[in-house]
């Protein structure tokens, strides 16, 4: 059996500790028709890995088991195809989400809503995480990228991208509409550009000043510095633009997700693409909150092609794959401008 490098989760541990080692596992062999065999270019460090590393989320069943190798946004070379493949071909260029597959018969799959599938297999959560070099997924449930993208900009896009692009479709954008991003990293600074492409008006809210000036810098109308003192910022925040139209929630901070609430005018929306208790909410006020989770195969080519065509940019900083640990020390200490990413 031909073996691969793995960066390998043996136990839930805090990220100082070195948890992820280096080893050698099987390399993936496709075992069905329909899959095909990649070869990892880049694969982004999302910040949910690093609670599912570090033990948070085991309440809630992630990781769903031990060793595992993390990682699930990944961008590769097609080098082998199944028999019955005819989406790819070996040479092309493909990347991969949280979403490793789906049962495609149960009421979600047929609505075309495949990430709510009740039965689905999440990349990273088992051998099959892109923190290693090969990876296999079925045809339906990996995307074309085109040639000229270079891996570190693609690899992000398939958790960061999709996740920003559903989340500003969820706030209903339109011209001249005012939302508030809270929380500007990874997924943070796309969503801004995101938002930008659908001609809203952005304020971008965020505890780092360097955050900040990036949201700026892609087009956000305003930045401002978060603060914990929910009267001080509130009325900060009232008197520069008035409540806002809508907001969207990706900093996994129940103060953040209370406070966005408050911003947002009576009648207004509040999107949540994070972990968090559910906060106080007033039924009078005719406010809406709704979750947001990744996207289907389809939205995953519409952020293609929007990246593509609209030239959004990604901020990435690159690491061997050896390096994964210090990675996620990074990111923990918020030393990562916006998307760490491993190369093999």
């Amino acid at each position: 059996m031909e073996k691969m490098r793995a960066m390998v989760l043996e136990k839930c541990a805090a990220i100082e500790t070195n948890p992820l080692k280096l080893t050698q596992i099987d390399r993936h062999v496709i075992k069905r028709p329909n899959e095909i065999l990649l070869k990892i270019e880049a694969c982004g460090v999302c910040h949910s890995q690093l609670h599912g590393i570090e033990g948070d989320w085991q309440d809630i069943g992630i990781p769903p088991a031990l060793p595992t190798v993390p990682g699930h946004e990944i961008v590769g070379k097609v080098v082998q195809v199944g028999d019955s493949v005819t989406k790819f071909k070996i040479g092309d260029r493909a990347g991969i989400t949280p979403l490793l597959e789906a049962c495609g018969k149960c009421q979600y799959c047929k609505e075309g809503k495949e990430y709510l599938c009740e039965s689905s297999t999440i990349t990273g959560e088992s051998f099959k995480g892109g923190y290693t070099e090969y990876i296999t997924v079925t045809e339906d449930f990996a995307t074309k990228v085109p040639e000229n993208m270079k891996p570190e900009y693609a690899a992000p896009l398939f958790c960061a991208g999709i996740t920003a692009y559903k989340a500003v479709k969820a706030a209903e954008p339109k011209s001249h509409k005012k939302i508030g991003i809270f929380g500007i990293g990874g997924v943070g600074h796309m969503a801004v550009q995101f938002a930008n492409v659908e001609d809203c008006d952005v304020i971008a809210f965020s505890r780092s000043q360097k955050h900040l000036d990036v949201a700026k810098r892609l087009g956000a109308v305003d930045a401002m510095v978060f603060s914990n003192v929910q009267d001080e910022f509130l009325d900060k925040l009232k008197e520069k633009h008035g409540l806002l139209d809508a907001a969207i929630v990706f900093a996994p901070a129940d103060i953040v997700t209370d406070t966005a609430i408050k911003a947002v005018k009576k009648g207004g929306l509040v999107v949540i693409a994070t972990v968090g208790e559910r906060p106080a909410f007033m039924a009078f006020e005719e406010k809406t909150i709704r979750g947001t989770l990744i996207g289907s195969t389809k939205d995953m080519e519409q952020v293609i092609r929007i990246c593509d065509e609209k030239n959004i940019e990604v901020i990435s900083q690159t690491f061997p794959l050896e390096d994964a640990n210090d990675a996620l020390k990074k990111l923990k200490n918020s030393e990562i401008e916006a998307r760490a990413v491993l190369i093999p």
